[in-house]
């Protein structure tokens, strides 16, 4: 699958994932929102033999065609995580 990566503007280090074919057309309006003006930085095919840094390409796919995109998020630190 051909996938387009945009990079939030607002939220540092958010990246959205969607099918060239549909673009943003089925990221919802509040998660739009909550971005807020996407840059595109990448044009890339996703498929079996391919890897990503911070995600499985298998879980970004699915997640693509079943919401119609998939956001990748700053990945958490011990820092991040609420100690009790």
């Amino acid at each position: 699958m051909q996938c387009l990566v945009y990079k939030s503007l607002k939220q540092f280090d958010y990246y959205l994932y969607v099918n060239k074919d549909e673009e943003l057309q089925r990221v919802p309006n509040g998660l739009r929102q909550l971005l807020g003006r996407l840059q595109r930085v990448l044009v890339l095919e996703l498929g079996s033999g391919r890897t990503l840094a911070q995600a499985d390409v298998a879980e970004v796919l699915r997640q693509i065609e079943e919401r119609g995109y998939y956001l990748q998020m700053p990945p958490r630190t011990g820092a991040d995580i609420p100690v009790a």
